[in-house]
């Protein structure tokens, strides 16, 4: 064991001292100063709460409703390929009849949300309880006789909506406000359907559930039964516009496999005629340029008759496979009125706004005990 020199001694720790402008957080001190502030925690907690109440007593209702799908989609090359076999027994070679391309699921929300879509939907007829005949839903939004009086909108279009307004109101209406042509060869919206259409885009929408393979469409619409109709229009509009899309190219195949029928027909029964004409003046001769030109006819008549009758056989497979070709939206849950709304969900609103309160009410005592105490380590470290 060794001993320390006189003249030395053991240093001493010392705990570290707190750095300049550095804030000490004592949590014990922070409850106790929200505990002292109860009052007003809960004042401001009241205040937001009883805003909450009268936003969900005076906010819209609204009604839900769905259609549960399972697209259909064909085996194209599979059945392609048996109409190409029953065909070729027949000595008639279909070629590519059958090639019509598969439309994924995955493309169904796009097409929802094109403007031709929205324009057919928005142009679409519903029938509204208060109103006694049917209106479509661009009148429905467009025109302020069909609107309920709303106080909670009336409230954010003169507060929060006000530099919206005022500015509408300096531009003037415009010209092309009204209904867009749609008849015109390029797609134009006019400035009301366009509104009309991001209110559909928020209210019918499309959900793919990948897992199980099934599509989910929804309306949410301020009555019920109009909730009902707006799905089901758009379950209609949705199947048309995805049979377009579809058949397309087997409808090409079919427009033209008519065409050279209906040019092979006329050709045969001319060529028909023709040799039914020849028969009847040439019945007694006997002649050998008389044989010659009967056979030449024979042979024609032959060839066309062969022609027409292969188009035939193929205008009837092309037919088919249109038919075989249009997908099917199969329904497994149908769409039903409800009897419940929902929106707004009143509970949920109320306790959101009370937590929200009490969060900012805590929020503003925490800020300023921080706000305090820099300040006055701020004064300490200048001393």
């Amino acid at each position: 064991m060794t001993n320390t020199p006189n003249n030395q001694q053991t240093p001493i720790e010392t705990p570290p001292t707190k750095k300049s402008g550095e804030i000490e957080i004592d949590l014990l001190e922070i409850a106790r100063k929200l505990w002292d502030n109860r009052r007003f925690i809960l004042k401001v907690t009241a205040i937001f709460a009883a805003v909450g109440l009268f936003v969900a007593i005076f906010s819209a209702k609204e009604y839900t409703s769905s259609v549960t799908m399972v697209p259909q989609l064909s085996d194209g090359k599979s059945k392609a390929g048996g109409l190409a076999g029953l065909a070729a027994m027949a000595g008639v070679n279909l070629g590519d009849l059958g090639g019509g391309s598969e439309l994924s699921p995955t493309i169904y929300p796009k097409i929802m949300a094109s403007v031709p879509f929205k324009k057919d939907l928005m142009h679409t007829k519903v029938k509204f309880e208060n109103i006694p005949h049917e209106i479509t839903l661009y009148d429905y939004y467009t025109n302020k006789d069909y609107q309920p009086f709303n106080l909670l909108n009336t409230i954010k279009k003169y507060t929060i909506g006000l530099p919206g307004v005022i500015l509408k109101a300096m531009k003037g209406e415009s010209r092309e406000s009204g209904v867009g042509s749609r008849e015109s060869k390029y797609l134009r919206l006019s400035q009301k359907e366009e509104a009309v259409a991001k209110i559909l885009s928020s209210k019918v929408s499309l959900a793919i559930n990948e897992k199980e393979g099934t599509l989910n469409l929804t309306a949410n619409m301020s009555e019920a039964l109009v909730s009902t109709q707006v799905v089901e229009a758009a379950r209609l509009l949705l199947q048309k516009y995805i049979t377009d899309f579809k058949v397309d190219k087997v409808k090409q195949n079919l427009d033209f496999i008519q065409q050279r029928y209906n040019e092979a027909k006329r050709n045969f029964e001319q060529k028909q005629m023709q040799l039914a004409a020849f028969k009847d003046g040439n019945r007694n001769v006997i002649l050998a340029s008389v044989q010659t030109s009967g056979e030449r006819l024979n042979a024609e008549y032959s060839l066309l008759y062969s022609v027409y009758s292969e188009l035939a056989k193929q205008l009837e497979q092309a037919k088919i496979k249109v038919k075989d070709a249009t997908p099917v939206l199969t329904v497994v849950e149908p769409a039903v009125v409800p009897n419940q709304k929902s929106k707004p969900n009143r509970p949920l609103i109320l306790i959101g706004f009370a937590f929200f309160g009490g969060f900012i009410a805590v929020g503003f005592l925490l800020f300023k005990e921080l706000k305090n105490n820099f300040i006055a380590n701020k004064h300490k470290n200048n001393e």
